[in-house]
């Protein structure tokens, strides 16, 4: 069942808090909810009434995949275009697809860091 940005939200930060050495802030702006694991990004949250978006890191060919795959998947926002994709509601978006891209940008900077850094 398609999901509002609200609850793309919702899913997105409690998917977040549920993975191990995370933490957030809004080091940018108040309307920018970052979330980091070892000091690296792998989720904003956009909270923006008009515009509730989530972006996550993506391998490059998954993330230009889900954008023509999806209306609402375009290349990330704030970021590098190519590592980046922006989630808002949709058809075909999800609670569990959320979910899932979630995790798998938090792998993505895990894999990325060095072992004795990893949580």
């Amino acid at each position: 069942m398609t999901a509002t940005g609200a609850q793309l939200q919702r899913a997105a930060r409690d998917k977040a808090d549920d993975l191990p050495a995370t933490g957030s802030g809004r080091p940018f702006v108040d309307k920018l909810e970052v979330y980091k694991v070892a000091g690296k990004v792998f989720l904003i949250i956009t909270d923006d009434p008009d515009e509730r978006i989530v972006t996550v890191k993506c391998e490059p060919d998954r993330g230009w995949s889900l954008v023509h795959d999806h209306a609402s998947v375009v290349p990330g926002r704030y970021l590098d275009k190519r590592h980046w994709i922006s989630i808002g509601e949709g058809p075909g978006v999800t609670v569990k697809f959320v979910e899932e891209l979630v995790t798998d940008s938090y792998d993505l900077v895990i894999e990325g860091l060095p072992t004795r850094s990893r949580p």
